[in-house]
């Protein structure tokens, strides 16, 4: 029998798979998706850690945890990208007409082009409203409040957060409390990109043997490299020591949770 959660690095990610997913959104939730790079930043970012606790659901998004499981002996099912699950999303719900997305993420244009591109492979005005904030919105709270209002007033019951992390995480987390009518909250990285055609997924090959990131690397060698090449070669050695039950304990305190204001 499959464990139902599995620990990578005090991180408790679900084992569940797609379809099984898709079916508990019915009624709603906030997901998560870690991937590697997120696992890493998990390890110094305190207040990142505690808002990942406040997910209802934490899938994996990588074949790299998919692997590292397995060396830990507690193998996870099956990966769950946010690039997979939020076209799988939008195509199970396509004709529910109580499912409305807002988009909010990517440069100027892009996160509308997206729009476009979903509301006609649905057939339906399915994603009703987005908005591409400008760079260091979170730190802006009159910023905060107009993406508050514009979603609140869009009519839609899901948000898709495609801002970065831990930026989308932490923003769902701090503001979800006044997002009346939003009942799924997914955090979705780069993948308003992809739904626009901005940016191209790698190949489902590369993907399915862990190599996305080198895809990703190559395409955007400027912005990635030190996350790939520095950053994220820790995730490796600590995978290794909690095999051996070599890492430290966690000591962040719960109070470095609390946002300054809600």
């Amino acid at each position: 029998m499959k464990a139902k959660r599995v620990n990578i690095l005090d991180i408790q990610i679900d084992n569940i798979g797609m379809q099984e997913l898709l079916e508990k959104l019915r009624v709603g939730g906030v997901v998560f998706t870690p991937n590697v790079d997120h696992l890493v930043k998990l390890q110094k970012d305190r207040q990142f850690y505690w808002v990942y606790q406040e997910a209802d659901y934490r899938v994996c998004d990588s074949q790299l945890i998919m692997y590292a499981s397995r060396f830990l002996g507690k193998p996870i099912g099956e990966k769950v990208s946010g690039s997979d699950l939020f076209p799988a999303f939008y195509q199970r719900y396509g004709n529910d007409e109580n499912v409305k997305i807002f988009l909010l993420g990517g440069l100027e244009g892009v996160a509308e082009q997206a729009r476009h591109n979903i509301n006609q492979k649905v057939g339906r005005n399915m994603v009703v409203e987005t908005y591409s904030p400008p760079y260091g919105f979170e730190k802006d709270p009159m910023e905060c409040q107009k993406i508050i209002d514009l979603i609140n007033n869009s009519g839609a019951s899901v948000l898709a957060v495609g801002v970065g992390a831990p930026k989308q995480e932490k923003w769902i987390c701090r503001y979800r409390s006044r997002l009346t009518s939003i009942k799924t909250f997914l955090a979705i990285g780069a993948t308003i990109d992809f739904e626009a055609g901005n940016l191209k997924r790698s190949p489902a090959w590369m993907s399915s043997i862990g190599l996305e990131w080198l895809y990703r690397l190559v395409s955007e060698p400027g912005r990635l490299w030190k996350r790939y090449l520095v950053e994220d070669l820790a995730f490796f050695v600590l995978i290794f020591r909690q095999k051996f039950n070599l890492n430290r304990k966690r000591k962040f305190s719960r109070n470095e949770n609390l946002f300054e204001s809600r």
